[in-house]
């Protein structure tokens, strides 16, 4: 089996290559080749068995997908994306990745005539305000952001291929993906982790919007098996919705600093900082809360149940 992964050299991209790479196996077919794509090198050492070719380059440039799915992957995770708050910054640069370098992913498999899984990172941005105290799996989606906006009109695109069996897709709306490893992104979800993350190692953290702010999280380790799950599952299950609210866990801010309170002390929530930032707070402010997912759960998908244990996992996978 070829499997290829867009935005290989990201965070989940990055750990979903180790996942593949440790368990060398996926739908039940042994992995053979990885093909790694991103804006920059992505870094990984193949097993004895799996060849890894690495990519770079630009995915709306001419040519450029074309050459990535000549030899017919068996699966593809389309991860590669510019994050929420660089795609409301930037427009063109939003649209032309999020847009036009996923069509042009979908189109390049079209004309290579044949039906691979394609599962496709969404987000929960494509959900706008007012919300109801749990969102439902049949709410309505209708984004307030350009990063919102771009992930929906991908989702559509997926549907429609998949409805003309162009491919069989599987879009997954991810909640915010916390406590993230690394250093901070231009996501405006960042100090979700940063507020953890810093704190954990000692170090300051700036809180920019309210502590009232409730939302839903689920770790790294939870959006890999999300991966895993949907490149594996049966398509006819998921039926011609093809884009499934994750699982995860709904807390507020104030309910996450508690669970940081509990696992690291009073020492660590003290160097939490809280400094306004409209900027954020302007996109946050229309951001979803908490998720029924119901379909998701049905269907296998699993995530975190406590905000304490999305912590437990940052120190295990990456203080320990």
């Amino acid at each position: 089996m070829r499997v290829l992964i867009t935005g290989a050299a990201g965070m989940i991209g990055r750990k979903l290559v180790a996942r593949l790479l440790r368990n060398g196996t996926l739908r039940d077919r042994k992995i053979s080749q990885l093909d790694l794509h991103d804006i920059v090198a992505p870094e990984a050492t193949g097993g004895a068995d799996i060849v890894i070719n690495s990519h770079t380059g630009d995915l709306s440039a001419s040519g450029a997908v074309a050459a990535l799915v000549a030899a017919k992957p068996d699966v593809i995770f389309h991860l590669a994306g510019v994050v929420s708050g660089e795609a409301e910054a930037n427009f063109d640069l939003g649209y032309r990745v999020n847009l036009d370098g996923t069509r042009a992913l979908f189109d390049a498999v079209r004309l290579a005539a044949y039906n691979p899984r394609l599962v496709f990172t969404s987000s929960i941005a494509v959900f706008g305000a007012p919300f109801p105290e749990v969102i439902p799996d049949d709410f309505h989606a209708t984004p307030l952001t350009s990063y919102g906006t771009q992930k929906l009109m991908g989702e559509a695109l997926l549907c429609d291929y998949s409805r003309r069996g162009l491919f069989d897709g599987v879009a997954i709306r991810l909640p915010t993906i916390c406590v993230r490893p690394g250093k901070p992104n231009k996501a405006a979800s960042g100090f979700f982790s940063g507020i953890i993350r810093e704190p954990l190692k000692g170090e300051g953290a700036v809180l920019p919007v309210p502590r009232t702010v409730v939302h839903t999280h689920a770790s790294p380790r939870s959006a890999v098996g999300f991966l895993v799950r949907a490149a594996e599952i049966d398509g006819a299950a998921v039926g011609p919705r093809r884009a499934l609210n994750m699982p995860g866990v709904g807390v507020s801010v104030a309910e996450q600093i508690e669970a940081l309170g509990r696992i690291a002390g009073s020492k660590a929530v003290a160097l939490i900082r809280e400094e306004p930032d409209e900027a954020v707070w302007a996109i946050v402010k229309n951001w979803p809360t908490r998720f029924e997912a119901r379909r998701a759960r049905e269907l296998g998908f699993v995530a975190e149940t406590s905000f304490d244990d999305i912590i437990r996992a940052h120190i295990e996978d990456e203080m320990i």
